[in-house]
């Protein structure tokens, strides 16, 4: 029973410590916040460095100091033909990657979620090690193999082995897409007469286009960011990771920070536009 004290008009109060709290507890500092915003602000600070030199009016080899505003550097992106041959190389292996591991990682991830099958689990066990594994010994293993099949390394080699890492991160995003899907919108769509390739046409693919769009992003951008396999697999084939580890030891010239910038960019649009595009669905 809680003590109480009686006012000058007759009405109890709260005798003790609640008399101190007329004006309100103070609010304690929302620590978690800062500290999301603080790992935010950390993560992209490199990303900032890089758009902010891409800028930079340098004088010398080295574009780590602030000399000035200009934007000659965008007018000269392609000034360094071997630059220009590397930038190629990835864009066209992250956009063959990205179609063919998300074609491949499609129909493993809708075999996953749907049927059971003989090797299953295996399966399970082979995909998850793909993506747990570090990547060295995923560099070593696919040049050991390589060189015992007697395939030269190169542009064909670091393709296999970027659609061999990737396709493990479509099929998961997939399959966890199917084990969400209501079975009964098939089933219905069955019991109006449309055969099982109409159902999967125009029921099950568009169920599953923003997981097979999600995948794929990823497959691209894993792709496109990769430098420790492509370094074991690539050859003589130069990639923009490994130009730029190359030029590391002259200076790399600002045309490396617009590229970066640009590829940036349209990382961001082609997010962007998988989000508009997933709100849009779900109305």
């Amino acid at each position: 029973m809680t003590a109480t004290e009686t006012g000058p008009a007759g009405s109890p109060r709260a005798a003790g410590p609640a008399r101190g709290r007329r004006g309100g507890e103070r609010r304690r500092p929302d620590w978690g916040k800062y500290f999301t915003w603080g790992v935010l602000c950390w993560l992209f600070a490199p990303i900032v460095f890089m758009v902010v030199f891409s800028f930079n009016d340098i004088k010398g080899r080295h574009n780590v100091t602030w000399e000035g505003f200009t934007l000659r550097w965008y007018s000269d992106a392609f000034a360094y033909p071997d630059l220009n041959v590397a930038l190629l190389n990835t864009v066209t292996i992250a956009v063959l990657t990205m179609l063919i591991a998300g074609f491949l990682g499609t129909l493993l991830g809708l075999a996953l979620g749907r049927y059971r099958f003989l090797g299953q689990s295996a399966t399970n066990l082979v995909m998850f090690s793909a993506i747990s594994a570090p990547e060295v010994v995923l560099g070593a293993s696919l040049l050991s193999m390589f060189l015992t099949m007697n395939i030269a390394v190169g542009y064909w080699t670091i393709l296999i082995a970027h659609v061999m890492f990737s396709v493990s991160f479509v099929a998961i995003t997939v399959r966890a897409r199917v084990l969400t899907m209501d079975p009964g919108i098939e089933e219905a769509a069955r019991d109006l007469g449309a055969s099982p390739l109409t159902t999967f046409r125009l029921v099950t693919l568009p169920l599953l286009v923003p997981a097979i769009t999600s995948g794929g992003l990823i497959a691209f951008a894993l792709s496109v960011d990769d430098y420790i396999i492509t370094s074991f697999v690539s050859g003589s084939t130069q990639t923009f990771p490994l130009w730029i580890w190359g030029a590391t030891r002259v200076g790399i010239p600002p045309q490396v920070n617009v590229m970066g910038t640009l590829i940036f960019g349209v990382g961001v649009l082609l997010a962007v536009g998988n989000m508009v595009l997933a709100r849009r669905r779900s109305r």
